[in-house]
């Protein structure tokens, strides 16, 4: 499978689409909204089902205190039969409407996120990882004899096993994370404070609202700059929110008009943020290709010249001709540097310098200044 650890390449502009009809709530049943898109259209979906949480009675803390959980109409299924067929509707339709290059992620709990996992296999979905949502400030422990209920899971997959160039913006995340590869167990607070959406009396509107900043993660991992994002149970709006804050296109569906009414309003007031902030990360693996040569022939290097490692312990002539030798050994600047070291491989580019009045220059800083040079005359 082929895999895409990049953002949007520099050199392949995405058009962005008319702003009024990028960012809006669909009020209506997700199903029957989503057969009237056409087939393969959407880059990413983000989808947070009912839990079907099948609460038979009022839940209460230690102290006798009620808790406030989900009891809506929305919520409640005849049977595990009836939240699966449900549940194997909606996955359809989403399945239909993804590109092929396309990934969806779905979120749930221990109640229902095993049976929507085995449903998304035998639908034909590849799984591409499982992510812990560890919450930083679960809800207190409830009257009964079992562990808090401190996660969430997360399910992220592609529409079918033979789904290749989806994104994932690799090096984006590792560089946001110290240059330490990002873990599948993120550890978010809950939804709390001003972020939470309340209702004309005050109160949280919807009861289960999740905190922009895992939708900014999901969605900085698995999308680009004007993808077009869908989350067929909307709520209060927090996905398109942050599609838009994060240059995304958005279209949401829900059936519920108070939370279809919450959501636009949230969402038209959120603001993109400005292009300098979501501009596309060059990776190595999209930068345009420079050859030591170039940096001879545009005089940052001359021929003749030594080059030398970071601790000045190898010199090696740089030849006209691009290449460098190091004794009687010739060869590319890798080839080289592995001579040198007595390893099999080097990369040149960061291991050999050039002396200059300031001190030791690495070549790559050469390079990176032909890029930039070659990235404004396109």
């Amino acid at each position: 499978m082929v895999v895409s650890r990049r953002g949007a390449p520099s050199r392949a502009p995405r058009v962005v689409s008319d702003a009024a009809r990028s960012h809006r709530i669909l009020a209506g049943d997700c199903v029957a909204e989503m057969a009237k898109l056409p087939a393969a259209s959407v880059d990413l979906v983000f989808a947070d089902p009912p839990y079907n949480l099948q609460l038979a009675n009022d839940l209460k803390r230690p102290d006798d205190s009620h808790v406030d959980a989900v009891t809506d109409d929305w919520d409640k299924f005849a049977s595990f039969a009836a939240y699966d067929a449900f549940t194997k509707d909606w996955l359809k339709a989403c399945q239909r409407v993804l590109k092929p290059a396309g990934t969806i992620w779905v979120i749930g709990s221990y109640h229902n996120i095993f049976r929507v996992g085995a449903i998304m296999q035998d639908l034909g979905f590849w799984i591409l990882n499982d992510v812990i949502w560890r919450k930083s400030n679960p809800m207190p422990n409830f009257r009964g004899r079992r562990f808090t209920n401190a996660h969430e899971t997360l399910i992220w997959a592609s529409p079918d096993a033979k789904g290749k160039g989806y994104t994932f913006n690799y090096e984006v995340l590792k560089a946001g994370n110290e240059d330490i590869q990002v873990r599948s167990d993120w550890t978010i607070p809950l939804c709390t404070g001003e972020e939470r959406i309340k209702g004309g009396d005050g109160k949280k509107l919807h009861p289960t609202q999740k905190p922009e900043a895992l939708l900014a993660r999901v969605i900085l991992s698995s999308s680009r700059p004007d993808d077009l994002v869908l989350d067929p149970f909307s709520g209060t709006g927090t996905t398109g929110a942050v599609a838009k804050h994060l240059g995304r296109r958005f279209i949401g569906f829900e059936r519920e008009t108070k939370y279809a009414k919450a959501a636009q309003a949230r969402i038209d007031a959120t603001q993109p943020l400005e292009a300098p902030t979501l501009a596309p990360f060059m990776t190595a693996r999209d930068a345009p290709r420079v050859p030591f040569s170039a940096l001879i022939e545009r005089g940052l290097v001359a021929p003749g010249a030594r080059l030398t490692d970071a601790k000045k312990r190898h010199k090696a002539l740089v030849r006209a001709d691009g290449a460098l030798s190091l004794g009687d050994r010739v060869g590319s600047i890798h080839k080289i540097g592995a001579v040198a070291q007595g390893l099999d491989a080097c990369n040149g580019w960061t291991f050999w310098h050039v002396e200059t009045p300031k001190g030791l220059k690495v070549i790559d800083d050469f390079r990176a200044q032909l890029r930039a040079e070659m990235a404004d005359a396109e």
